[in-house]
């Protein structure tokens, strides 16, 4: 093996590379694959836990807040600890974590090991992505970035029909099962392979800044449980409810101030006086909304409304995915001769919002697939065009180590605009079905010639199949109440697209306030 000096100390040759590369896009895919592999599964979560669709959400939610404590901290915490160190004990904590998921009894330990599952995945992001640049020389490293960005895109597809493969055949503990051979490998590979670099001073347990960590902590926590919570409980006539806001913008206020003023902050806040990158981060977190938000709502919808099993709604997702992970080197290329960021954003806004129209309009309580795969594929090219141009467009007028902290705050902000999105997406969709519901019985009169005959068609259809003439009535006014309460169901997922739709249509002119920067930035940089 041929080493360097200084900065490339770390780059390595032949098959210790290409194994180097293989662990660290494999923790990466782990990672990323178990934000989404979940999803398919809630349905089958509930019922075998018995738990609502507010509590189920957590289980997404829990494992989101964790990666975005985490995700701000970790090339801290690399310094801390040594990198290869740090990297196998999150594997070690992700698989341990996944084993004890599987094994939970109720809802609630589920969300507790879900956190700490996150804790070790959100680590695993952002230092595989070190690792895999720092092993190749640097007129390789776009190359090794391309490899891990398809990594990073096709991940999220392979979460659903992955899941819904597991959950129809198996059953949902065996969604965290999968993860403990891989885990193993992974954490052989990396003590094995793995280097550290020459880190300057560790700090001391003294100027270590706990109370820093703690308001992160408490801030981010504390506004999810509210966003979680607060329609189930009445927002601000429930008591927890109106502590918990008070902690999140007290915690906020406190933490901007300890960073601003502490000797040795775990996050850089100075970085965000760059222009670019405040847009930036401001698109990355409606990114996230979108991307997270749809994600969610699109399997709920084909497996309770269509009657679809798990697996069919994971592999509905795959086509839109391939397209993203198409487009993603040709957009890199534009970037690179200089097409500006800010017309591909504006487009991929525009595309999304012609994503969510089209769902809009095609959603009934009997959609076929034909009628949802070329939304999906829209989807696609909307989230091609938003990914990458937002982060190179965040970093483009940065340089040097600001680079990486700009690129951590775009990673956590679209987490966190995930986490809105999950959560007041279950809002809105549960105040929407009680309107629509409430709407559609008024115009239900039973005095009506409509309905009536409607009923007695039931009732007829009912007593062929032997029951007596009131049971029959009784099935038949079950039946009218399941269809009113599936077409309540339809027009509140109608109304989060129309939604959705409007927000990414708002977003086009903030795209007028970018700065030009150095245009040519390298996307390896940008791939967080």
């Amino acid at each position: 093996m041929v080493q360097g000096q200084g900065q490339d100390d770390l780059v390595e040759y032949g098959f210790r590379r290409v194994i180097i590369t293989i662990t660290a896009v494999l923790c990466a895919l782990l990672e990323i694959v178990d934000t989404t592999i979940v999803n398919v599964a809630l349905t089958n979560m509930r019922g075998s836990l018995g738990a609502t669709l507010t509590d189920v959400a957590w289980v997404i939610t829990a494992y989101a807040i964790a990666n975005v404590i985490v995700i701000p901290m970790t090339s801290w915490l690399s310094q801390q600890f040594g990198r290869r160190n740090y990297f196998a004990v999150s594997i070690i904590i992700f698989t341990v974590a996944s084993f004890l998921c599987g094994n939970a009894t109720n809802i609630w330990e589920l969300v507790a090991f879900r956190f700490i599952q996150g804790l070790g995945g959100g680590a695993l992001l952002v230092t595989a992505q070190t690792i895999i640049t720092e092993s190749y020389p640097i007129a390789k490293r776009g190359m090794a970035q391309a490899i891990y960005g398809m990594g990073v895109i096709v991940g999220p597809t392979l979460g659903p029909p992955l899941g819904g493969y597991l959950v129809d055949h198996f059953s949902w503990p065996y969604i965290f099962y999968i993860n403990i051979p891989l885990g193993i490998i992974a954490t052989l590979l990396t003590l094995s392979f793995v280097r550290s670099p020459k880190y300057g001073e560790k700090l001391k347990a003294n100027q270590v800044d706990w109370i820093g960590i703690v308001l992160l902590a408490s801030f981010i926590g504390s506004l999810q449980f509210v966003l979680e919570h607060g329609q189930q409980d009445d927002w601000f006539n429930n008591k927890l409810i109106v502590l918990l806001s008070a902690i999140s913008v007290f915690g906020l206020i406190l933490f901007i101030w300890r960073q601003l003023t502490y000797k040795h902050p775990i996050v850089n806040l100075s970085v965000l006086k760059d222009g670019n990158l405040r847009i930036g981060t401001l698109m990355a977190f409606i990114l996230g909304f979108g991307l997270y938000g749809s994600t969610l709502i699109i399997p709920i919808y084909t497996q309770s409304v269509l009657g679809w099993t798990a697996t069919d709604a994971g592999l509905l997702l795959i086509p839109g995915s391939i397209t993203t992970a198409f487009m993603m080197p040709i957009i890199g290329k534009l970037i690179q001769k200089g097409v500006p960021q800010g017309y591909m954003i504006a487009l991929g806004f525009l595309i999304f919002f012609l994503f969510t129209l089209m769902m809009r309009n095609n959603m009934t309580p009997d959609t076929g697939v034909e009628h949802l795969y070329w939304s999906l594929i829209l989807r696609g090219i909307g989230l091609g065009l938003l990914f990458v141009p937002i982060t190179t467009l965040s970093l483009s007028t940065l340089s040097g180590k600001n680079i990486g902290e700009g690129a951590a705050f775009t990673g956590m902000m679209r987490q966190l605009g995930g986490s809105f999105g999950i959560a007041i997406i279950t809002t809105f969709i549960t105040r929407f079905n009680q309107e629509h519901r409430v709407n559609l019985v008024a115009h239900l009169d039973g005095s009506t010639y409509e309905v009536q005959q409607r009923l007695l068609l039931l009732q007829k259809g009912f007593m062929s199949k032997g029951f007596t003439s009131n049971e029959a009535l009784n099935k038949a006014y079950q039946a009218i109440d399941y269809s009113v309460m599936k077409q309540s169901t339809v027009l509140s997922y109608m109304d989060i697209f129309m939604y959705l739709g409007i927000m990414f249509l708002c977003c086009i002119p903030v795209v007028f306030l970018i700065k030009k920067g150095k245009n040519k930035i390298n996307p390896a940089d940008a791939m967080h």
